[in-house]
């Protein structure tokens, strides 16, 4: 008679080590819990997946770069490859980008997939906070995960800022010149930081030492557990989704993430790698052959950060160079005032879905998105937002458009510090206008149906264009969004007779509360009895 523990023998050898894994780790459990989990399937949601993969390939190419890779300062004569360098005196991290570039097998490629794989991950990170943002994905539950999300975004573009600097060319040395002129224009603590970073007076002799120390582990390390926290939290919370027929905030309308879901998102890793790798291929990317090693009596012309970086230099270029003098001390308000106005545009982001709750009084859970243009307001700021970073960017790079274009840089400069101003306000009326002109053609479609493009003619002799009814899904996706009402301030008298006045707060948050919700912010849909009038044939053609 066989006992358990014969047949655990008898079982093939995978299994046994299943069990034995299962027994200590309870993997099984955790597996039939989470295997099987929904995802709903809508081509935005691929947003975030490119920023997890692309994060992969960064540290994957990275642990690679760092085999040959020396951060050292130390000066060295160049013998490599690249003969119009040879003789030539650099510092070792110059030297051995350099022989990463010519030398070793592959090398040149894997840089350029790391260096684009960066500004990939970036550049979706930002799109993907936008879909998050526009389409109201940061509500209750998901605030916390909206300032994951946000501190990754920042670690990362400074994490790129690091890593740009590593080779100790003449490009980047040129914007760690530019970033430590604005480290010491921050009073009393200014050169504290300047000293601790560079070791020294500029450039110093620690500098990419410490650099690579903060890019390889500091920043890194920080990001992967935000990204695991990031994950686990989506994992907990449940995946947002649109709305549309049979989804509601209690379930979830997708695809089990066994095995359909892994397998796309398998495939889909590969098609980023993919198209990464023959981008790298294709197109060079920071030649730092063609600028040379860095010397601090030296600056290349059109030296110029990274995208994601230029609208922090486009505030200091284009502001006046103001200066004041307090105490014997001189303040530089022409590269202070952009130091103060860069991290409190980057706080609002930050805290933006808890201004949005208290002005708006919702407190409920959302797992329905909202359509952009039923939530006017939010997407006008939106757009504002992205409106005066664009700007930003065309300031940060102001001798580049004057030298391609033939344009005064002067003209440039007070284009963007007008458009600093004027350009979100623009923007935001204009998108609110859209938006409105959207809810308009959305009421019309449900009323009257989709336009056909059929013109008829009647007996009576006028012309019409047939409409086509539309589906029982599309009217449900048409009509779903909520229009809430604006908060109204409290009577002044109790129901008991006592007098209360409402704090300046309150007022504060009404008056903001009627400016997302109040007269003119959304049209009203279309009600049933409008529809069953027009679809009973009254008016329609």
């Amino acid at each position: 008679m066989s006992t358990a523990a014969d047949n655990r023998r008898k079982a093939p050898a995978g299994e046994r080590v299943a069990d034995w894994a299962d027994g200590r780790l309870g993997i099984y459990s955790l597996a039939k819990a989470n295997m099987r989990k929904i995802f709903p399937d809508h081509w935005s949601f691929m947003l975030g997946e490119v920023c997890l993969y692309s994060f992969v390939i960064i540290i994957m190419t990275g642990v690679y770069l760092t085999l040959f890779f020396h951060p050292s300062m130390t000066e060295v004569t160049y013998h490599g490859s690249y003969v119009p360098l040879q003789g030539m005196k650099m510092s070792e991290a110059f030297a051995s980008t350099m022989h990463i570039s010519f030398d070793v097998r592959g090398g040149l490629l894997i840089r350029q997939i790391h260096h684009w794989a960066a500004l990939i991950f970036v550049a979706a990170m930002l799109v993907h906070m936008m879909r998050v943002f526009f389409t109201g994905a940061f509500r209750k539950p998901r605030e916390v995960n909206w300032l994951f999300g946000f501190l990754l975004l920042v670690l990362g573009m400074f994490t790129g800022f690091t890593g740009y600097s590593l080779p100790d060319d003449l490009l980047s040395g040129t914007g760690v010149r530019f970033m430590e002129g604005a480290i010491l224009s921050i009073p009393i603590i200014g050169t504290y930081v300047s000293m601790f970073l560079f070791g020294g007076e500029f450039p110093g002799a620690d500098f990419v030492p410490r650099f690579f120390s903060i890019h390889v582990l500091l920043l890194p390390g920080i990001m992967l557990g935000l990204l695991v926290a990031h994950l686990i939290l989506v994992f907990y919370h449940k995946h947002t989704q649109f709305p549309g027929p049979g989804r509601t905030n209690k379930n979830v309308v997708g695809m089990p993430l066994l095995p359909v879901y892994m397998a796309k998102a398998g495939g889909f890793f590969f098609l980023v790698f993919g198209l990464i790798a023959a981008l790298a291929g294709l197109a060079s990317i920071n030649p730092i052959w063609a600028m040379g090693p860095y010397r601090p009596d030296q600056v290349s012309t059109g030296a110029q950060p990274d995208w994601y970086m230029g609208f922090s230099e486009g505030l200091i270029r284009v502001m006046p160079g103001w200066e004041i003098n307090v105490a014997g001390h001189t303040l530089v308000l022409g590269v202070l005032i952009p130091l103060i106005i860069f991290p409190l545009v980057l706080a609002a982001i930050a805290v933006y879905p808890f201004i949005e709750s208290w002005v708006t009084g919702d407190k409920r859970e959302h797992h329905l998105l909202d359509r952009p243009r039923n939530a006017p307001t939010r997407t006008a700021f939106g757009v504002a937002w992205l409106t005066w970073y664009l700007v930003l960017l065309v300031g940060g790079g102001n001798d580049l458009w004057a030298t391609h274009f033939h344009l005064s840089i002067n003209t440039i400069t007070w284009f963007v510090r007008i458009a600093f101003f004027v350009g979100p306000v623009v923007a935001f009326v204009a998108t609110r206008r859209i938006c409105l002109g959207l809810q308009r053609r959305d009421k019309d479609k449900v009323l009257h149906g989709r336009e056909s493009g059929i013109i008829k003619r009647l007996p009576h002799g006028e012309f019409v264009e047939v409409h086509e009814p539309l589906s029982q899904e599309q009217l449900h996706t048409l009509t779903a969004h909520e229009q809430p009402k604006p908060l109204e301030l409290e009577p002044e008298v109790d129901e008991n007779g006592v007098a209360r006045k409402a704090g300046a707060g309150q007022r504060l948050r009404v008056k903001l509360s009627k400016g997302f919700y109040g007269e003119g912010t959304h049209i009203p849909k279309a009600t049933a009895e409008e529809y069953q009038e027009i679809t009973s044939g009254h008016g329609h053609h």
